[in-house]
């Protein structure tokens, strides 16, 4: 039976590169892939990026009107038989999204691995996190480190250099001087408590 994977970690944990590398293995052997990633995640446009500048365009970009599950099960009956769905910012999927990419491994048959962050940089978990939580057979954390050398668990969100707890959930990086910078649990309470206090 097909999985619903869902593989997350902090900023620059290399989920991005991750994926690329299952599309590789996947075709390197013959097998297709359908690449998808959320529509609000405007870097890059049709193409996924990864920060150490490897990139692929995506098979197509998840809108909040596209019903996922009848999207693939076209794809995979219309355009070519399917061996595995790759989901690159997973957490920026709605919940009813995650729910049809589960349908998609139970009806279809078709493993579905998703790649993203847990939380925002509120330390809150994001709509499409929390029903990957809830509904992947198996869950991985990409573990990457804090400038400080411990593991980073969050992602801090940093406008024009200084930390910031301002602003909507989703505001990409690389836009309107927004940095994410992915810290230990001491470096970001650390910020935190200087933010407040100033």
């Amino acid at each position: 039976m097909a999985k619903l994977y869902f593989r997350y970690g902090a900023m620059n944990c290399g989920k991005t590169t991750a994926l690329l590398q299952v599309a590789h293995n996947y075709e390197e052997r013959g097998l297709n892939v359908l690449i998808i990633k959320p529509k609000v995640d405007t870097k890059g446009g049709d193409t996924i990026v990864s920060r150490i500048g490897a990139s692929r365009k995506v098979d197509f970009l998840a809108d909040d009107d596209m019903q996922l599950y009848d999207t693939i099960h076209q794809w995979d009956k219309d355009v070519e038989a399917i061996d595995c769905v790759l989901v690159d910012e997973s957490q920026f999927l709605l919940k009813l999204h995650v729910e049809q990419l589960f349908n998609t491994t139970v009806y279809d048959d078709i493993p579905v691995i998703c790649y993203g962050l847990r939380t925002d940089f509120k330390t809150q978990l994001f709509p499409g996190a929390e029903r990957l939580l809830a509904l992947a057979h198996s869950i991985e954390e990409m573990k990457t480190i804090c400038r400080c050398g411990k593991k980073a668990l969050f992602n801090a969100r940093f406008a024009d250099g200084r930390f910031s707890i301002e602003g909507s959930q989703v505001e990409i990086d690389n836009q309107a001087e927004i940095e994410y910078i992915s810290l230990c649990a001491d470096c970001y309470f650390r910020e935190l408590e200087h933010t407040i206090k100033h």
